[in-house]
Order: C-alpha cells, then sequence, then structure tokens
C-alpha cells in the first residue's frame, strides 16, 4: 500500500511517500531523489533499537556509505548542546556538501536534524523518516526545523526542506499509545482548519482511530492530513500568510508546554488543550457555533486526550506567551474558528478573555 502526496514548492519540490512495510526501500527512494554519497542517520535509543538496523541496510545496499549516531530520546534533547555535538559526528561520518542527513524518528529527532542539516556546511540534503503519528503529519511536512532553547520552544530554527519524507505506518506499532494518541490531535486540527468532511469522518470513525493495526484508515487520515499541509505549505512556504492556520491551538498549547515543563504534556497533548481553548475563543469572538465548539471538545476527550490544564497559573502562562514566534507588539496572535472548516490567523484576544477562558475552563 503506497499513498504519495506531492509538497509543490517549485526547485524545493518533494514527495511524501505513506505506507505499510516500506522502511526498506529508503535505499531506493533515496537513489531516485538523486541523492549520493555518504549520509548520517540520526535517531534516539527508543526507535533506533527498532529500526536503525533496517535504514542502515537499505541505504547500504542501494550504494551509500550510512553512519549511526543515537540521541537520548526526548524533549530535552532538542538543544544547542546537542546540535554542536551533531555537527561533530557530521565531521566524523566524513559529510560534504553532496551528503545527506536521514532524520529517523519522531517531531523531535525531524526537528533537530533538520536544523543541522540546514546549518552544517551553510546546507546540505536531509530525509524525514518519521516513526510517530505525530511526526507524519505534521513536523516532517513543511520543512520547519528548530530547536529549543530556555526561554521558550522552537525559538530557532530554519525553513529548510527535506529531500523526501518516508513515513511507514508499521512503524506506529511500536509507539506507545499515549504518543499515538498524540498524533490524533493533529489531525483534528487539520479538520477543524481547513476540512469540515474531513472532522465529520473523524467523529464516525472515532472508536476505530486509536487502532494502530487498521492501516487502511491510517493511510487516509495520514494522507489527508499531509495533503492539506501541503496545500498550504504550497501557498505559503515561510508563514508570511495562510500557513500561520497550523498554529491553531499551538498559542496556548506551546505555553502549556513551557510552563508545565517540557514532557508532563506531550506535544498532541497540550495542542488539544490548546484546541479547546482556541474555540472557546472563537464563540467568544469570531461567531463559532457553541455546537461546534462542543463537538471539538467532545472528539478531543473521546480520543483520550485531556482538554484541561489543571494547576497551571493563567500568569506563568502569559509570560510564556509574550516570548512565543506567534506574539507581535506583546500581544499574541490566535487562529480562530468561525466554524469547523474554516479560521481566521492573526487574531487578537483581549486581555481579561484571555484569562477569563482559561480560569473558566478550570
Amino acid at each position: 500500500m503506497l499513498y504519495d502526496v506531492p509538497v509543490n514548492l517549485g526547485d524545493r519540490s518533494y514527495t511524501i511517500h505513506i505506507g505499510a512495510g516500506i522502511l526498506d526501500s529508503i535505499g531506493a527512494c533515496c537513489a531516485d531523489a538523486g541523492l549520493k554519497g555518504k549520509c548520517l542517520i540520526i535517531t534516539d535509543e527508543n526507535v533506533g533499537g527498532h529500526y536503525a538496523e533496517t535504514v542502515f541496510q537499505s541505504l547500504e545496499k542501494s550504494g551509500f556509505a550510512p553512519s549511526v549516531v543515537t540521541l537520548p530520546p526526548g524533549e530535552q534533547t532538542k538543544c544547542g548542546d546537542q546540535v554542536f555535538a551533531l555537527y561533530s559526528e557530521c565531521i566524523k561520518a566524513g559529510l560534504d556538501r553532496k551528503s545527506f542527513i536521514v532524520a529517523l524518528g519522531g517531531g523531535v529527532m525531524g526537528d533537530l536534524a533538520g536544523f543541522v542539516a540546514a546549518s552544517f556546511l551553510r546546507g546540505i540534503p536531509f530525509v524525514q523518516v518519521p516513526t510517530s503519528l505525530l511526526a507524519m503529519v505534521d513536523s516532517s511536512v513543511g520543512g520547519k526545523t528548530g530547536i529549543n532553547i530556555p526561554e521558550g520552544k522552537n525559538l530557532v530554527g530554519a525553513f529548510y526542506q527535506p529531500e523526501l519524507v518516508m513515513a511507514d505506518l508499521d512503524t506506529l506499532k511500536t509507539l506507545p499509545p499515549r504518543e499515538y494518541a498524540a498524533g490524533l490531535a493533529e489531525i483534528v486540527k487539520y479538520g477543524i482548519i481547513y476540512d469540515a468532511p474531513f472532522f465529520q469522518t473523524l467523529e464516525e470513525h472515532v472508536e476505530k482511530l486509536p487502532d494502530v493495526g487498521n492501516a487502511e484508515l491510517l493511510a487516509k487520515m495520514v494522507g489527508r492530513s499531509c495533503e492539506v499541509k501541503a496545500e498550504v505549505v504550497a501557498q505559503d512556504e515561510r508563514e508570511g500568510g495562510l500557513r500561520a492556520i497550523l498554529n491553531f491551538g499551538h498559542t496556548v498549547g506551546h505555553a502549556i508546554e513551557k510552563v508545565a515543563g517540557y514532557g508532563e504534556y506531550v506535544h498532541g497533548e497540550a495542542v488539544a488543550i490548546g484546541s479547546v481553548y482556541a474555540a472557546r475563543a472563537s464563540v467568544e469572538l469570531s461567531g463559532l457555533p457553541q455546537a461546534d465548539a462542543d463537538r471539538i471538545e467532545k472528539l478531543f476527550i473521546d480520543l483520550n486526550l485531556p482538554v484541561r490544564a489543571p494547576g497551571l497559573e493563567w500568569a506563568k502562562l502569559r509570560a510564556a506567551l509574550a516570548v512565543d514566534k506567534k506574539t507581535i507588539g506583546g500581544m499574541p496572535k490566535f487562529v480562530l474558528a468561525s466554524e469547523i472548516g474554516t479560521v481566521t490567523f492573526g487574531n487578537e484576544v483581549p486581555e481579561e478573555l484571555m484569562e477569563r477562558i482559561w480560569n473558566e475552563m478550570g
């Protein structure tokens, strides 16, 4: 089963390959994409034990000279110290400007390895091999790379497109259920911001969505999510306008991750809470029917995702919002919905209302 999604960006165009059991063809896909020579596989301890050997052998079989570096898992790895350590690994592996990097893992590995690729020797090619649902439908697509600094998440990075994306659905079978559910949050987001019929389909199949063994449904979910993101990125690669709609739920979501401490809420969980917050703000400011806000919250609940973050003080969240990438002139910018499937970006929410919504969410 193979579901190819093109990302049309002129001379930076590439293809997202989606299927089950396709990981051992990565070498052939890299060769077809015109890549050559030495490469460095960057992975983490959780993923590497399962899949690094398969990727290594496939690349070697196709004539490449691969090396592997394995890092600790978790958001804390996405930092400046690891970037400089990886530059040294690139030199140790003998990489030059014709070489490439393979990001094997979830969003942390993709963001980190992509940023290293964007900056080493002023930019060498790289390939995304996402192994988490969240990475397959979000971070591996669209060319955003980056790292965290103490002041906030993803504040340092670059727009840098991969040469190809290889999403093997079979890798999701080793994904912890919590991480899988977190990926579903981003899939729900695509329905909210762009595709009301898709959102309704998710509602109708909600009991089947957590079944990682349902390859046909999974391929459709991942494929449609990638199509939506590809369509948006093709129109606005560097987030000068439309691409900002992809941040629905992320304004407060990123603040939750920072204030709670990275890892307390995984990214998709924070996005679910942030999406419920954004839906409530949309009812107040953008005419979103209360019934639609209720549907959004119910779908997250039905997917066993959190919709509250009890114990987090608004004052601390507000301070985190002040240094968010989406904040301009001290005011956070929100993506708000007028109905499911239709959103606008760049919206300001009055200070009093921001706090009231959070407090009402408990």
